[in-house]
């Protein structure tokens, strides 16, 4: 009878584990950018923290999402990539809001426009949308038409993790331009360890080396960029 509860109890904390790691690796990636959004909604200055970063991390998820339809991957990490996109998205949101709040400039800048020169500086939340889902659009019919080419469904995952390895790239030099790291929360620098994290320990699995290949490079990138 003891053993009968004790062989209980052990099976649902073993479910309960899964359950909290199953929870914190869908999440944890999203998590180091909620203080990022609560200190530019709070000083209404974005200044500090690069809006490139969510275009990376756009890229790369819809690119992992797209890369799911020729090699299997855990659902788990295709619900972490749909939530951080949405992430992305709300942080753009909140960027370009408290940027136009403050810009003194009175010209619209507009992704119809199709001026380089402003790209991913658009007056609007609409015009980004309309970037992503162009961008989206263009990617998937791509895929769809190369989805039987192995060598193409490789490179599509390995330009996911790669780009997603230089996350810390847009941040640096924004800290680099503006010759400091203030209004960069520093809880933002954990995600590319994570995001390494899960690259290795999906890539051990065995099912693709796409995603073992950036770890080390997303790691090491990310120590040039300091605390504030």
């Amino acid at each position: 009878m003891d053993d009968e509860v004790l062989e209980q109890i052990v099976s649902v904390f073993n479910a309960l584990v899964s359950w909290v790691a199953a929870g914190a690796m869908v999440f944890g990636g999203v998590v180091p950018y909620i203080p990022q959004y609560r200190d530019i909604r709070r000083t209404q200055n974005a200044e500090g923290f690069s809006t490139y970063v969510c275009l990376v991390l756009l890229v790369a998820n819809i690119l992992r999402i797209l890369f799911r339809f020729g090699r299997y991957f855990e659902t788990l990490l295709l619900w972490q990539s749909i939530i951080m996109i949405g992430t992305m998205l709300i942080m753009l949101n909140l960027c370009t809001n408290v940027r136009m709040a403050t810009e003194l400039t009175t010209k619209r800048r507009s992704f119809i426009d199709f001026d380089w020169s402003y790209f991913w500086s658009w007056s609007r939340f609409m015009d980004y949308v309309q970037c992503v889902l162009s961008f989206t659009l263009v990617a998937a019919y791509i895929t769809y038409l190369l989805l039987d080419s192995a060598l193409f469904v490789e490179t599509l995952g390995f330009l996911a993790v790669f780009t997603e390895a230089m996350l810390g790239t847009p941040q640096l030099y924004c800290n680099f331009q503006n010759k400091s790291t203030e209004g960069m929360s520093p809880k933002t620098s954990i995600h590319p360890f994570y995001s390494a994290y899960l690259r290795l320990g999906h890539g051990s699995s065995g099912r693709s080396r796409s995603f073992q290949t950036s770890g080390p490079p997303s790691t090491a990138l990310q120590l040039f960029l300091g605390d504030p």
